[in-house]
């Protein structure tokens, strides 16, 4: 469990999460408010341009980010908070 509004991501701990996703676009958040407020919806990022912007403002991580083990689950949709929870019932 991390707080990283006090506690920020690491570049590592967000490089574990690109290399379990596939993307640092998977792990951005567009409905940031600063998403907007930045216009970085009039640009055209890039996989570079996700991960720099995810460590310099937290609200760019689509919460919650759960990992265990070599599985990752983002975002709080209901089907992914159930299959989440389904995984981590499983010793």
């Amino acid at each position: 469990m991390q707080d990283i509004k006090t506690e920020p991501i690491t570049e590592q701990q967000i490089d574990e999460m690109k290399n379990l996703t596939g993307s640092y676009e998977a792990l951005f958040s567009r409905i940031a408010l600063k998403f907007r407020a930045w216009k970085l919806n009039e640009k055209k990022l890039t996989e570079k341009d996700y991960r720099k912007y995810i460590l310099e403002e937290y609200t760019f991580l689509k919460r919650p980010v759960i990992i265990k083990g070599d599985k990752i689950f983002i975002g709080n949709s209901p089907k992914n908070v159930a299959a989440a929870k389904e995984e981590l019932k499983k010793k």
